[in-house]
């Protein structure tokens, strides 16, 4: 996969784990355990608050 932002990964994956600790989803460098619920809620949880955070800032 090629990423558009290549310097934002990093900056995305401590917002994922932030966003997994807050919701109590044990995310580890393997996450093949995770339900598919769990995983989803991080990653909507994290377009949530990008939505809200761009929708102030205009």
């Amino acid at each position: 996969m090629k990423h558009l932002v290549p310097e934002a990964r990093n900056g995305l994956n401590k917002f994922k784990m932030e966003v997994a600790q807050e919701l109590g989803v044990p995310f580890t460098d393997y996450n093949g355990d995770l339900t598919s619920k769990q995983c989803g809620s991080v990653g909507g949880e994290m377009v949530k608050r990008m939505v809200e955070k761009y929708e102030r800032e205009l």
